[in-house]
């Protein structure tokens, strides 16, 4: 399932943002991809160990891990710390899948959850959809600035070629509590429709407490 956020980052937040990113230094993004993805990445990777990196890198890792949905979507165990990309100049990022684990500062990380937040409004550059190919369709995304982009890592996926302005986005990987696609979207589906039926139930109806009773079980089962 992939699913998208609108407006992740408020217009204040986007400000800042946009402000911090003229201070970046950039540096070829094939460096932190992996064997096979490097032969088709084609971008720009911002160095945030910089001050202002540090700064910038801190305000996106605290947006992304304190909004519901995403909370409810992934089941995060753990995150990877944010990096941010940039393509022009007719760069992009052909089809590839991510690593299957990460290495932090933390240890290693399996890469379950891969998400983009766009930092770029779209009207600014040509091409650079996000393709996602999943079940034989393709999903193609190009999010308003803000919109947060969140997808299985196993999938193929690839960026299209920028041929004018240029495309900066965030990315990062989640490891999930819970390692099943098919389990974590059951378990969003419910968290949302547990919300719906609260406006005409009690929480403590018979129907509720079971609902209840079925989802706790659902996560003995599923949640690592």
């Amino acid at each position: 399932m992939v699913l998208t956020i609108d407006s992740l980052l408020t217009p204040d937040e986007l400000a800042d943002i946009r402000k911090d990113l003229t201070l970046l230094v950039w540096k070829d993004g094939a460096e932190t991809a992996g064997a096979v993805a490097k032969a088709v990445k084609r971008n720009e990777q911002a160095d945030l160990t910089t001050r202002s990196g540090s700064k910038l890198r801190e305000m996106l890792f605290e947006a992304i891990t304190s909004h519901p949905v995403l909370l409810s979507y992934a089941r995060p165990a753990r995150f990877t710390r944010p990096m941010i990309s940039r393509t022009r100049n007719n760069g992009g990022y052909g089809l590839h899948v991510d690593n299957p684990f990460m290495h932090t500062p933390e240890g290693q990380l399996r890469t379950d959850v891969s998400f983009t937040l766009f930092l770029s409004d779209p009207e600014t550059y040509e091409g650079g959809e996000l393709t996602i190919e999943m079940s034989g369709l393709s999903h193609q995304v190009k999010g308003q600035a803000g919109d947060i982009v969140l997808y299985p890592s196993t999938t193929l996926h690839g960026v299209a070629p920028v041929t004018s302005g240029e495309r900066i986005v965030c990315i990062g990987w989640i490891e999930s509590s819970v390692r099943s696609a098919e389990q974590r979207e059951i378990l969003f589906d419910l968290d949302n429709l547990r919300a719906e039926l609260l406006r005409s139930h009690d929480p403590n109806s018979p129907e509720m407490l079971t609902f209840s009773k079925t989802t706790s079980n659902l996560k003995r089962m599923w949640v690592e």
